[in-house]
């Protein structure tokens, strides 16, 4: 089981940017040296929570300070954008960190409709024209006659995933020949079977003979269960807040967490969001990914852990590697 990390770059409340820009560089070194197999940043806008806003340029800073694993963007919302410029950036980072750099695309607003109109040059967010721009972004990065040339060119293309959270994602990425990550961590009634489409209707394409699957999760892990749910419940409150409407100052205390007077229709909320999470002990985490992926049949999960403590996302994601022997596996790999 191949295992990487999805870091959105959490500010805990009381807390800075800068201080979760540079935990997030400081795990991608971790995550390197565990055995992990990529590390993903995301895009998100208008938000106290996370601090990720340009994924091409937090990569930049990733790459400068890691030497091997792979660099990527858990996504680039590609409707607020040319497709000429994103193919230029990637183009930029393949050229600097040469057969590191993944391009995961998304359709996805990454904010609130008011900010996706400002972030779009004209106002109007291009989201019915992704496809399209989807098929740009291909031509220009692995064109190599097309002009205007995208420059500098890399001596190794990086490559472009699809991200989606509904099945319209799956049928573009398998229409394209492209790879797919599903975003389980946000919608969790999707079921086994949009992999299984997904796959057989895949279209092999010049950059990917055969279909090639990711499946991102919620985990956290710690000595024991209880222990885990405390620290994942952080960030059920965090995002419950947001989904509300309440003011959003971070990511909360799991004191604050644990005694926030939840209705009960709000701790449904919370049991929804956390019934596609992996919450638990190592053996339990590892269990509950091994359940899934097989499940799936995902070629690698991709974990997203989010805790109020810096030094309980280290742990969870050390506790992690160790349990699934990540960098024995790795070295033999390699070998």
């Amino acid at each position: 089981m191949k295992l990487s990390i999805l870091d959105q770059s959490p500010i805990r409340k009381g807390g800075t940017s800068q201080d979760a820009l540079r935990e997030t560089i400081q795990l991608a070194q971790l995550g390197e040296s565990l055995g992990y197999e990529r590390f993903w940043v995301s895009e998100h806008h208008n938000t106290n929570a996370l601090a990720g806003s340009a994924p091409e340029v937090l990569l930049a800073a990733i790459g400068a300070a890691t030497s091997s694993i792979r660099l990527g963007s858990g996504g680039i919302m590609l409707p607020h954008y040319s497709a000429f410029k994103v193919a230029e950036a990637f183009s930029l980072l393949a050229t600097l960190y040469p057969g590191r750099i993944d391009l995961g695309i998304g359709r996805a607003p990454g904010s609130d409709m008011e900010t996706a109109r400002v972030l779009a040059t004209d106002g109007r967010p291009k989201f019915e024209r992704f496809p399209i721009l989807v098929e740009q972004l291909e031509q220009m990065i692995h064109d190599r006659t097309f002009r205007p040339k995208v420059t500098p060119v890399p001596s190794i293309n990086p490559d472009i995933w699809m991200l989606g959270s509904s099945q319209d994602s799956a049928v573009l990425a398998a229409q394209r020949g492209l790879p797919y990550n599903f975003a389980f961590f946000i919608n969790n009634r999707m079921v086994p079977a949009l992999f299984e489409y997904y796959r057989n209707n895949f279209q092999p394409s010049e950059m990917l003979a055969e279909p090639k699957t990711i499946l991102t999760m919620n985990v956290v892990v710690a000595e024991n269960y209880d222990k885990a749910f405390k620290l994942a419940l952080s960030r059920s409150l965090t995002f419950l807040k947001f989904a509300t409407g309440q003011k959003v100052e971070g990511t909360v205390s799991p004191e604050e967490a644990a005694e926030y007077p939840y209705t009960a229709q709000e701790w449904a909320f919370i049991e929804n969001r956390l019934s596609n999470a992996a919450i638990g002990s190592p053996e339990e985490v590892k269990t509950i990914l091994e359940n899934v992926s097989h499940e799936w049949q995902a070629d690698e999960i991709m974990t997203v852990t989010i805790t109020y403590d810096f030094e309980d996302r280290i742990r969870s994601y050390e506790m992690l590697a160790d349990v699934t022997n990540l960098a024995k596996n790795s070295r033999e790999m390699a070998i």
